[in-house]
This record gives C-alpha cells, structure tokens and sequence, in this order.
C-alpha cells in the first residue's frame, strides 16, 4: 500500500510512519506512476485538493470534520483522525482492502454478465428448423448454458446445462463448457468428454444436461441425459405433449457414468424443447404440479418469466417449421 507525503506540516507524520511501516511513501507529483487499484493513505487536504482515483484512506485533524465528510462523498474508502488512529491500523487496512475488492468485483459484474451473454451461440440459419431460445440469469451471471452448432450440411448437434449453485463459479463452467465440448460429434461423446474434464479437475459442482443431435433432412433426433430435470418435451400438433424421461446421473460425479442414448423422429410442426429447472420456479405446488404447468404453458406458448426470478432460466427449443 501507498502513503502519500503531505504537503502541509503534520506534526504527529513521524508516528504515523512508526505505526505502519509496511507503507510505500511517495509523492503526490508521481501519483500518476504507481498502480492505481492499490489502497493509498492520504492527507485529507491533498485529497480534496487533488482528487485523485487511487482507492484512498484519508486522514485529518479532529476540527477537520467537514473535511473527512466531504472526502467521503468523493469517494474516500475511510476517514481517519492523526491522533487516534484504530488500534490495529494495518489490519483495519487489510480489511479495508478486502472490502474495496469485493465492492470492485461487483461492479464488475455487469460487464461480465455482458461478455458471458455473448458466449451465447449465435442464431444460425437451417434447413427445415428454426432456433429458439430464451435465457434470463437470476442475478448478473448465470450458471445456465445451451449451444448448438453445425456437425455436417444435415445436422446440428445442440446442449442445455444446468451447473449446480449460483454466482461466480457457475457462471464459469458454462463458460468452460462452451470453451472445451471440442465440438463433438454425438450427445454421448459430449457427455462423456465433459464429464471426464469434470472429474479430472475435481470442481466441486456437479452438471445436469441434455444433449442431442438432428437431422435436418431425416428429422431423426438422438439425445441423452445426464440426470436432468424437467426432462425433454416433444409437442406435435392435435397430440398430447410427449415427456422425454430417463434416468442417469449428473456430470462430475462419478468416471463411470452410463450414457444411455435415445431416438425419435420429428414430425410436421413439431417443436423439441428443453429447459432447465428455473423454468419452473414460476409456478406454485411440488415439482410434478410445476412441471405440469410449465408443460401446459410451453404447448400454448404463453410461458412468461417473471422480472426477477430465483434460480436462472434457460430454454431451447427446436421447431420444425414444415
């Protein structure tokens, strides 16, 4: 941390120096030259003279009130007396420290929540199908994911994640994921690839997902499960919804996991549609009432997020459109 020399006489300066030996002294002219996310102590004076952005800790005479005040709306991390400074100053400083980070991490969140919505994989063009999604975080960064992409002219392969938990770790294994499926071929090869990179690393969090590929020109769909809930949908026009179940288990549990594979085919106007447990959340009663719900809501295609929701929501769905 930085110590600014005053510009005025201080006469209790020699003490406060003894006190906190640990402090870099600089001048106030070379403010300029030294990392500007470190904390600073600074005469209160000089800070309002000056107002420099280095995250700073004033200090100031007991008269000086006002001053201390005035510092404080600039955006003084703390305000200080000359003559009585806390007990324990250096820890009081690692606390401020730790405090300043926390508060810049939260600002940071907003751009971060940006740059993790353009992971999002762009729409794309297909033959037959349309696309569509609906992706809305808890809070700033969501531990929900879907991607798909093009395998060959004919089929697309595409995934829906959930990541246990919230904040920050989760929102980077979605990240993670959409760095490192290596583009796989088939849902099963997915799945086993991301649940061995998974447990090799041994994060503490475990991932519910469905994966599956489609053939745009056969309408033959093949997907698996890795102990996600609510489970896949087919809807078909003048016919009941069709509850894709099945039993597996998460990813990052176990090296042994059993990939088990499913098909079906689409017919005229069918839509696919996974989504991940938030989607539910909406909604009143036990899992099976929500789950009806949601079902009932997707086919009549009036489900409606509320603004702010509890857990991350994320939908995928695929729609033949002949």
């Amino acid at each position: 941390m930085y110590f600014i020399q005053p510009t005025r006489t201080i006469p209790y300066l020699e003490h406060v120096i003894e006190t906190l030996p640990n402090l870099q002294m600089i001048h106030i002219d070379d403010i300029h030259l030294y990392d500007s996310t470190i904390i600073t102590i600074a005469d209160v004076q000089d800070y309002l003279t000056h107002q420099w952005s280095l995250p700073t800790v004033v200090i100031g005479h007991e008269h000086e009130g006002s001053a201390l005040s005035q510092a404080w709306e600039l955006g003084a991390l703390a305000g200080w007396i000359w003559t009585s400074l806390p007990s324990d100053p250096e820890q009081s400083l690692l606390k401020i420290d730790a405090q300043y980070k926390r508060n810049q991490d939260s600002r940071d969140l907003p751009s971060a929540a940006e740059l993790q919505k353009r992971l999002l994989p762009n729409p794309i063009e297909l033959q037959n199908y349309q696309v569509e999604t609906f992706f809305q975080p808890s809070a700033y960064l969501s531990g929900d994911w879907y991607d798909y992409w093009k395998i060959s002219d004919k089929e697309i392969i595409f995934y829906l994640a959930d990541v246990s938990g919230h904040g920050v770790t989760s929102s980077l294994l979605t990240s993670w994921m959409a760095a490192f499926h290596g583009r796989s071929k088939t849902p099963r090869e997915l799945i086993k690839k991301l649940n061995g990179m998974l447990v090799q690393e041994n994060i503490e969090k475990h991932i519910t997902m469905i994966a599956g590929t489609l053939n745009l020109e056969t309408h033959d769909l093949r997907w698996s499960s890795a102990g996600h809930y609510p489970p896949a949908i087919i809807f078909e026009p003048n016919q009941a919804p069709k509850i894709l179940n099945s039993s597996s288990f998460p990813l990052g549990l176990t090296e042994d996991l059993d990939v088990e594979e499913f098909e079906c085919r689409l017919t005229r106007h069918a839509r696919f549609i996974v989504c991940s447990d938030g989607a539910l959340e909406p909604f009143d009663g036990g899992l099976n009432e929500q789950f009806a719900q949601l079902v009932h809501h997707l086919q009549n295609q009036s489900f409606q997020a509320p603004n702010h929701v509890a857990d991350d929501i994320a939908i995928l769905s695929l729609r033949r459109m002949n």
